[in-house]
């Protein structure tokens, strides 16, 4: 028996007994007929970064195929505020390998993401999801490896406050129910990402628990394992999607933005990196991080001032990138520290010890090898970015470390074994590049950056041109000090911002 298979939460892939990545039309159309499913739903993601949604009563068998074969048009101008209204005209076509049950839909429903395409039926170069396909392609012709990363979700649930079994501020980390209220909804929400596809390694309550005015904010965390980058934007936006459905569904309001409340944690969406050749990770060689994964880290480094742009769009995001706050401001990485903005989390060195085996007595020493699992973090972005363009921009900049010729001096000379918050670190703190303080500063550093990310055609002049515009517009480049401890005025841009993302 495959129990990948058969112990697998999507209901597609055990009905029809093969990975989703092997789905086929003709296995969407056997599913719908011998389950009686009724409609389909196209799912694709706009500039805002939300799953939009297209509904399709199934008529007949052939109706069903041809819905999946031709797709079908949308307002490409509705869609995505650079293109003109007299050329909007996109079509949007379904990736059977994304094919999930509606787990919301009393009516049997099966939901696809879809790829935009324009009049000429090429791939719209513009779309967010196909920057990323460039991007990892570039990245794989250049390197020679493939890239793979893993989301975490860090969120906030605000609810009625039920003045029972409370948290004290600012202390929930891996707290357990009743102290962590809304544990029922973390695993619901973790049992329903991964029947759509979504690949989960864990979930947990995070540091963030407070209540104000009648109301308790409890933040938790859901996060992934690592899979093809591409595949793993895909299921963060589903991810995402499906949260915010349950919590409606649960009468609460979840939110991912950067920051809640004056002086209370925020929330990332740091994402974790690995990259491999034939299937196998390059990460570690005899216990020691690879040149490969240190040519990776200077990229981040030398485009670190950048990448905000992409990671961290949306004023309220540098509410967040503040000291002190577990929130990287300087360009350095370092092991298993948090204000670090590249992280090398602890891993499973190979030292012939099993802990397994130690901790249960009964079971024979093993020799198994985990070093597979290593990764590093990128701490910066959050719930602001749009997750297509932020792995592609991550992407990028990961292929740009290995085409630098001096990378391994720069991963060498960013390298930070301390907390450079500490006071008796300040020496250190202040020899660092700093991260921008505002979208118009991102916007500053993306200009100077471009050829980063122009380089061999993965983001156009034009969306680039328009990120700039965009960043710009906010117009917030005093906003940190013209709000500086006005509690009034921050908590109005947290408001303004609770479901941008």
């Amino acid at each position: 028996m495959d129990t990948k298979i058969a112990m697998n939460p999507n209901l597609l892939v055990r009905y029809l007994q093969k990975p989703a990545s092997e789905f086929t039309r003709a296995d969407i159309v056997r599913y719908c007929e011998e389950n009686e499913v009724e409609f389909v739903n196209f799912h694709y993601c706009g500039w805002d970064g939300k799953l939009k949604t297209l509904n399709f009563v199934i008529e007949s068998a052939e109706h069903l195929e041809g819905i999946l074969s031709a797709g079908e048009r949308v307002d490409g101008s509705s869609l995505f505020p650079f293109i003109e209204a007299g050329k909007s005209d996109l079509y949007v076509i379904p990736k059977y390998r994304t094919a999930f049950r509606n787990p919301f839909s009393e009516i049997p429903t099966i939901d696809l993401l879809c790829s935009f395409y324009n009049r000429d039926s090429e791939p719209f170069e513009s779309s967010p999801e196909y920057i990323l396909h460039k991007a990892h392609l570039a990245f794989q012709e250049t390197t020679g490896l493939k890239m793979e990363t893993m989301g975490e979700l860090e969120y906030y649930i605000i609810a009625d406050d039920e003045d029972i079994y409370p948290v004290a501020d600012q202390k929930g980390y891996h707290e357990s129910a009743p102290y962590n209220k809304f544990t029922n909804y973390r695993v619901e929400a973790m049992r329903l990402i991964a029947q759509a596809g979504g690949q989960i390694k864990y979930g947990h309550s995070e540091v963030g628990n407070f209540t104000h005015d009648g109301k308790i904010y409890e933040q938790n965390e859901i996060e992934f394992l690592p899979v093809n980058i591409e595949d793993a934007a895909d299921q963060l936006v589903v991810a995402k999607w499906i949260m915010r459905q349950l919590a409606y569904e649960y009468g609460v309001t979840l939110t991912f933005a950067p920051k809640i409340s004056v002086g209370k944690a925020g929330s990332g969406m740091h994402v974790h990196c690995k990259f491999t050749k034939n299937g196998k990770s390059v990460m570690l060689k005899n216990g020691e991080l690879t040149d490969e994964c240190k040519k990776a880290i200077a990229g981040y480094m030398d485009a670190g001032t950048s990448l905000p742009a992409f990671g961290n769009p949306n004023p309220l995001a540098f509410m967040r990138l503040v000291p002190h706050q577990e929130a990287p401001t300087s360009l350095c990485w370092s092991f298993s520290n948090r204000s670090a903005l590249v992280r090398v989390p602890l891993g499973w060195v190979n030292n012939g010890k099993d802990m397994a085996s130690n901790c249960n007595p009964l079971e024979k020493h093993s020799a198994k090898d985990f070093s597979e699992k290593q990764t590093f973090e990128w701490r910066a972005s959050d719930g602001t970015a749009d997750i297509y363009l932020l792995m592609a921009a991550l992407c990028v900049a990961a292929r740009h470390g290995f085409e630098m010729p001096n990378a391994l001096e720069i991963a060498e000379k960013t390298y930070v074994g301390v907390n450079i918050h500490d006071e008796s670190n300040k020496k250190i703190q202040e020899s660092l590049e700093q991260l921008p303080d505002s979208c118009v500063a991102a916007a500053k550093e993306l200009a100077k950056d471009r050829a980063i990310y122009n380089a061999k055609g993965v983001f156009s002049d034009n969306i680039i041109d328009y990120m700039i515009k965009f960043l710009t517009d906010f117009n917030d480049a005093n906003l940190r000090a013209e709000l500086g401890n006005d509690v009034e005025k921050i908590m109005k841009l947290v408001n303004d911002n609770i479901h941008v993302g």
